[in-house]
C-alpha cells in the first residue's frame, strides 16, 4: 500500500505521555513526505496537550470514557479516511480500525521478545531500534530525518524560573515504583549539586506532587514546580535547565522533546525496550550486574526480590560523578 495519493490519514495512539511524544518524529516525517494529506490524530483526553499545537496534525480527536468511543467512531467515519495508521495496536485500537473499514498499517510490538527477556533473560532485543525509528518503519516509504522529539508550546506560557542561576531539573516520579530512584538518593544528589552552586528545580505531575513536596523539603534552596499535569508549564520551565535528572518516565521524554539534555536512571526496565532518551545529549545510568533485571517491561509496584538493587546500588555519589563527567561535555 502506498500513501502517495492519500487525502486524509488517521493516526491512532491513545496514551501515555511518553508514548505520544515518541510519535512526533513519525508525524513530522509523514507530513513532510505527504504534505497534501490531512493527518488527524486519535488520542485520550488526558494527553491531548502533547500534540495540541503540533503543526503536522490537522485535527485531534479525543476520548476519555468507553461510552465516548462509539460516538468518536461515528464521527471518524464521516471523514472517509484513505488510510488508518495504528501505532497503539491493542484490542481497542484494532476494534476501531475494523469499524472504520479502511486500509491500515499497524505498529508491530515485539511482545514475544520482551517476554523472553523479562522471563528468561534471553535478549533478542539488542538489535532492535528505538521506538521512534520503529514507528517510522510502519510506513515503508518513510525514512528518519535525524531530528528528535517535538513538543510545541503556546506563546503565552511564562517560566516560573529566573535565568540568573544555573538550574538542574529533577523529575523524581514514575508511574511504577520500580522505575523510581529513591527520594533519599535524589535528596543526597540534590544537596551535592546545591553545594556546587546549582539550583534544583523539581518537576512532577499530579501523581508526583507528594514525592516532589517531600524532596523539596530535603534539598536546600530547591524549587518545587510540580503541578496538576500542566504539561506546557512543566516544559517551559524545563527549557531553563542545564539538564534534567529523571527516571524512565514521561517527563524524561518531555525534557528531550524541548531539547534539554537528560541523565536518566533506569531501574527495573532496560533501554533495549526502545524507550531510551531520543534525539538529545543523554546519559543512562543503570545497574547491569543483576540477573533479575529487567523484571518487567513497564515497571512494577514492588521489587519481587525485596532488595531493589537495580536502584539502591546506584548511589548518589556514583550518579554525581557521572553527572559531573556528563556536564563537562555539554
Amino acid at each position: 500500500m502506498n500513501l502517495e495519493n492519500a487525502k486524509r490519514i488517521l493516526v491512532i495512539r491513545f496514551s501515555s505521555l511518553g508514548d505520544i511524544l515518541l510519535t512526533t518524529p513519525f508525524l513530522r516525517i509523514l507530513y513532510k513526505k505527504y504534505p497534501s494529506a490531512k493527518i488527524d490524530f486519535l488520542i485520550k483526553n488526558s494527553f491531548v496537550d502533547a500534540i495540541k499545537y503540533n503543526p503536522n496534525i490537522s485535527e485531534v480527536f479525543s476520548w476519555q470514557t468507553e461510552n465516548e468511543i462509539k460516538t468518536i467512531v461515528a464521527e471518524l467515519k464521516l471523514n472517509d479516511y484513505d488510510f488508518v495508521i495504528d501505532l497503539q495496536n491493542n484490542f481497542k485500537s484494532k476494534k476501531i480500525v475494523k469499524k472504520l473499514g479502511k486500509k491500515s498499517f499497524s505498529f508491530v510490538k515485539p511482545n514475544i521478545k520482551k517476554f523472553l527477556l523479562v522471563q528468561f533473560k534471553l535478549n533478542l532485543l539488542k538489535a532492535e531500534k528505538s521506538i521512534p525509528e520503529r514507528y517510522v518503519e510502519v510506513i515503508p516509504e518513510l525514512e528518519m530525518d535525524g531530528n528528535g522529539l517535538e513538543l510545541f508550546l503556546p506563546e503565552n506560557i511564562n517560566s516560573g524560573l529566573s535565568i540568573d542561576k544555573t538550574i538542574i531539573g529533577f523529575a523524581p516520579g514514575a508511574f511504577h515504583y520500580t522505575k523510581r530512584w529513591t527520594i533519599e538518593y535524589y535528596a543526597a544528589l540534590g544537596n551535592m549539586l546545591a553545594e556546587k552552586g546549582f539550583t534544583i528545580a523539581i518537576f512532577g505531575g499530579k501523581s508526583d506532587i507528594e514525592i516532589c513536596n517531600n524532596l523539596h523539603n530535603k534539598i536546600e534552596n530547591s524549587v518545587d514546580l510540580s503541578n496538576d499535569n500542566q504539561l506546557f508549564q512543566t516544559a517551559i520551565n524545563m527549557k531553563k535547565c542545564k539538564l534534567v535528572v529523571c527516571n524512565d518516565s514521561g517527563l524524561m521524554h518531555t525534557a528531550t522533546a524541548v531539547r534539554v539534555p537528560v541523565v536518566s536512571i533506569f531501574g527495573s526496565t532496560v533501554q533495549e525496550f526502545g524507550f531510551a532518551p531520543f534525539g538529545v545529549k543523554s546519559l543512562i545510568i543503570d545497574n547491569n550486574n543483576l540477573s533479575c533485571r529487567p523484571c518487567s517491561h513497564i515497571g512494577k509496584s514492588t521489587c519481587k526480590k525485596k532488595h531493589f538493587e537495580c536502584m539502591t546500588k546506584l548511589t548518589p555519589q556514583m550518579v554525581y560523578k557521572n553527572i559531573e563527567n556528563f556536564m563537562s561535555k555539554l
